[in-house]
């Protein structure tokens, strides 16, 4: 009996333009070239010049949103020039920004990755536990294993937070040296801190002596005027002197 073969249909490619277009517009997160060209079926070079020119289109179109490049994929966002009314859209009843607290341990995650709950606490002076756990449940933090001296777990940034902040990587990240204290300033602060307490005074305080009030002399209210002197050394105006 001859063996038959199911000969399998060629699927045949879509326009590159508009095939990349109907991925990019379901895609929940930012799509590397790699993806996009196994899932249009064309090469990556292909790809990359497809999605380049399609971003260049859109800016010369200027259509409410754009196609950018962020932390290693493509992905449609709106365009900056609309926030105010995707905001008003979005926002509208809700409180979706992050407090001050959360953008702070936020900070302090990006720069000192990976870094544990304690550490970013011992940095900022606060008990960060429950922002962490917003900023985990947000997706913009993630675990990144335990430390190996303390067995504390680690944490770090995710691509989430790239994407949202509009880099392609932690390098992008805004150099922190020009918001910084002088070198200087900061040793002598912490010599300051760690120099030992003056001993306290071993000799009992003594009562300040009572200073002489100063300015004029004052005479006390409601007492009776003096009676009239006679005799040698009276004084036309009621004053007397010693004789």
């Amino acid at each position: 009996m001859a063996e038959t073969t199911e000969e399998q249909p060629e699927v045949p490619l879509a326009a590159l333009r508009p095939s990349l277009e109907a991925v990019l517009m379901v895609a929940d997160q930012p799509l590397d070239v790699p993806t996009l060209a196994a899932a249009v079926g064309h090469p990556r070079d292909d790809v990359s010049a497809a999605l380049a020119a399609l971003a260049g289109e859109y800016d010369e179109q200027e259509r409410g949103f754009e196609l950018r490049n962020v932390a290693g994929g493509w992905r449609f966002y709106t365009r900056e020039a609309f926030a105010d009314v995707v905001e008003r859209f979005v926002l509208e009843g809700q409180q979706a920004r992050l407090t001050q607290a959360a953008l702070e341990t936020l900070a302090v995650v990006a720069y000192k990755q990976p870094v544990s709950r304690a550490r970013v606490s011992a940095i900022r002076g606060v008990n960060v536990d429950g922002v962490m756990r917003t900023l985990l449940s947000r997706g913009l933090v993630e675990e990144a294993g335990q430390d190996p001296e303390t067995g504390a777990n680690l944490y770090r940034t995710t691509g989430y937070f790239l994407e949202r902040i509009g880099v392609t990587s932690l390098d992008d990240l805004p150099e922190l040296a020009p918001y910084l204290p002088d070198m200087d300033d900061l040793e002598d602060e912490l010599s300051e801190m760690s120099a030992p307490a003056p001993p306290p005074p071993t000799e009992p305080a003594t009562e300040p002596a009572t200073e002489p009030p100063t300015g004029p002399p004052t005479e006390p209210e409601h007492l009776p005027e003096p009676a009239p002197a006679t005799g040698p050394g009276t004084e036309p105006d009621g004053g007397t002197e010693p004789a």
